[in-house]
Order: C-alpha cells, then sequence, then structure tokens
C-alpha cells in the first residue's frame, strides 16, 4: 500500500547531522538556517499579552482588525492599493501554505507546476503531496509545459537573494492569463532589500498596482512576519489576491480547522502597522551582510552578484566545478572552522556549487566567523 507522503524525498536538513557534529567539535556557528536570533518586538510582545485572554476558537478569515491592518501593509509598502478585506487570508506561517496551495487549489495528476530551478525545497514538495508534476525552470513563460497550472515566483529569491524587476514580473503575469495560469508570489523577504535600487524603491510585487494594472486576478502573494519581525515562533503569515482563490482557500480551511491564534492574529495587527521595526531590523541584517561577506571573499569564495535581497549570502569557488560534491566539500571546509552553511544542492542541481550562509546569528556569533576564516 502506498502512504500519503511516500514519494517525499528526505528532509534535506537531517543529512547535515554529520556536518553540524563536525562543526561543533570547534564550537558551533550555526548559518545554515535563517532562523531569527534577534528580539521579538516589544510592540509585537505587548499586544501578544494584551490578547492573551482568549477562551474562544478565532476566526479562519480572521479578526477585522487584522485584515485592515494587512490591506493597509499592501499599500504602503508594497504598492497594491487595490485590496480590500476579502483579498486577504491569515496562515499559519508561510510554509504550510507553499506546501498545501497546490492541493488546496485541486491540483493534481497531470498537472505541472513550475518553480524557479534555484528553488526553496517546499515548492516541490507542495506539488509532490498534491500528486502534481513539479517543473524547476528559470526559462521564460515560452518554456512552460502545456499542462502547466500553477507558477511559483519567488522574490526576493531563497536561496540566492535575486529579484525580479517590475518588466520581468510583467511578462510573467502577461502570459500566465493569456494560458488561465495562477502565479503563487512568494515574497516573504520582500522588506529586507540590501542594496539599490531596492533599498531605495522597495522590491516588486506581483500585486503592486504597476504590476498587475490593480487587477489582482489569477494572482496569490505570500508574505510572512518571521523574518521581517522576528516572529518565525508566532507562525504569522498572510496570503492575499485573487478574490475568488481567497474564498475557496478561506472556505476549505475552514472545514480543515486551520486557525491562526487570536493572541497572534492581534500581534500580527500590531507589527503590520509599525514600520520602525521593520527598518532597523533590516539594516541590522545589512550591517552584518558587510561584516561577513568580505570575510567570505577573501576565503576565496564569489558571492553572487545579483545576490541583492534576504537573509543570506549565495557563494561558490569559481574555479570549481559546479557539482554536488563541489557544494559538500564546501560544506565540509566551512565545517573545519566550526561554522555551519547548507549545501546549495538543497535548492536543487541549478544550485551546484553554491553554499548558502545565514546572516541569521548574533553580531557577536558572526564576528568569530569573520575571525575563523581568516
Amino acid at each position: 500500500m502506498t502512504l500519503y507522503g511516500d514519494s517525499l524525498p528526505d528532509f534535506p536538513w537531517d543529512s547535515l547531522a554529520p556536518a553540524k557534529e563536525r562543526a561543533s567539535a570547534h564550537g558551533l556557528i550555526d548559518l545554515s538556517i535563517g532562523t531569527p536570533v534577534d528580539p521579538t518586538p516589544e510592540i509585537a510582545q505587548r499586544a501578544l499579552i494584551a490578547a492573551a485572554d482568549a477562551p474562544g476558537y478565532p476566526t479562519t478569515i480572521g479578526t477585522s482588525e487584522l485584515r485592515e491592518a494587512i490591506v493597509s501593509w499592501w499599500a504602503r509598502r508594497r504598492g497594491a492599493s487595490h485590496l480590500s478585506a476579502d483579498n486577504v487570508l491569515p496562515t499559519i506561517g508561510s510554509k504550510e501554505m507553499v506546501a498545501l496551495l497546490p492541493a488546496l487549489l485541486g491540483l493534481g495528476k497531470g498537472d505541472v507546476i513550475v518553480h524557479p530551478a534555484t528553488a526553496y525545497p517546499t515548492y516541490d514538495v507542495g506539488a509532490r503531496l498534491a500528486g502534481a508534476t513539479p517543473h524547476p525552470s528559470d526559462g521564460g513563460p515560452e518554456t512552460w509545459p502545456a499542462a502547466t497550472r500553477l507558477v511559483w515566483v519567488n522574490s526576493p529569491g531563497n536561496p540566492h537573494g535575486h529579484v525580479l524587476a517590475v518588466e520581468e514580473l510583467r511578462g510573467i503575469l502577461r502570459v500566465a492569463r493569456e494560458r488561465g495560469i495562477i502565479v503563487a508570489s512568494d515574497e516573504c523577504y520582500a522588506e529586507l532589500a540590501m542594496a539599490e535600487p531596492y533599498l531605495s524603491a522597495g522590491v516588486p510585487s506581483i500585486l503592486a498596482d504597476e504590476v498587475c494594472g490593480a487587477d489582482a486576478s489569477g494572482l496569490l502573494a505570500l508574505y510572512s512576519l518571521s523574518k521581517q519581525s522576528n516572529l518565525a515562533g508566532y507562525r504569522a503569515a498572510f496570503i492575499s489576491g485573487d478574490r475568488g482563490l481567497i474564498a475557496r482557500l478561506t472556505h476549505i480551511r475552514k472545514h480543515a480547522g486551520f486557525l491562526v491564534p487570536a493572541p497572534v492574529q492581534h500581534a500580527m495587527s500590531a507589527v503590520l502597522r509599525d514600520d520602525a521595526h521593520v527598518e532597523a531590523q533590516r539594516e541590522t541584517y545589512r550591517r552584518r551582510r558587510e561584516l561577513l561577506a568580505p570575510a567570505i571573499e577573501n576565503a576565496g569564495l564569489a558571492i553572487d552578484p545579483d545576490c541583492v535581497a534576504g537573509l543570506y549570502l549565495w557563494a561558490r569557488r569559481p574555479e570549481a566545478e559546479p557539482t554536488e560534491r563541489a557544494s559538500l566539500d564546501l560544506v565540509n571546509e566551512f565545517a573545519d572552522r566550526g561554522i555551519l552553511v547548507a549545501p546549495g544542492s538543497f535548492y536543487g542541481a541549478a544550485g551546484f556549487g553554491f553554499v548558502r550562509i545565514a546572516l541569521s546569528a548574533s553580531d557577536e556569533q558572526l564576528a568569530t566567523a569573520v575571525e575563523r576564516l581568516r
């Protein structure tokens, strides 16, 4: 008997156990996972405490306070002024939605789901869970298979920090609408631009007025407060876009009991209205990047020049062949200095030769890592 999930690959990070043990012998500095280490903002903690008396069930759709905060955030921070409360839905973190979205949309056998060639593994997993076919590709819309029903966009990209420009997003959207394909845009690192022009102008969104023409038809965008607000432990995120698709997701999630806890909803409302803590956190990561990047380059690695946003440095030895072995060798080189990084092979064959190095460590740990890399 075939059981649900039998087709899934092994969980990638489990395979890092030997490298972690190797690094631990030298005093572990874990730069393999983008887990926030800075304090949760006080504004979130106060809001959580204020709403702690929550004996009843929360609603799937979210409180009116939260939905209004999400709509206001989209207009203020992401240039999407056309959304209303019917266009948004809170989720239990963003990863569960990435994994379940194809199934919730009714996709399955015979359907193709396109995702970036260098990608967060959960896009592939979500397609497999639904019984659909994952199709990694960095080609343009002309390369999408005929059976494509869903296209994932990830900008800024995890792991490599690439950003899609307005014209690129418009091109994807145009073809998707011509062919009746849903576009799901994972934008969880959008507030963490590290270089111009995105520091000043912001990272473009699929839902921005200038991209979609103030029309969310066929579009969904995912966002998480884990990185910008250090709320990973709260599991605080939301999905926004096409009103009909949001209604479908809401209906199914009511039956399944996917409910964001009421105190978390109140905390989300508070942080979405406060931009100051986000800008401070982005500056913290930018400062850490400026500390670590030269050390990585001085150690003989080349950082991808298009790595301009997000929590990671995407680096490789320029003289090495782009193989899975090259990624694993680099992981071991770092481990011998007590530093754990993630091999690019976790993110598909297009990541061979690379390693992903997280900026989510304390200033003291990163200073120690820089010293070790010398």
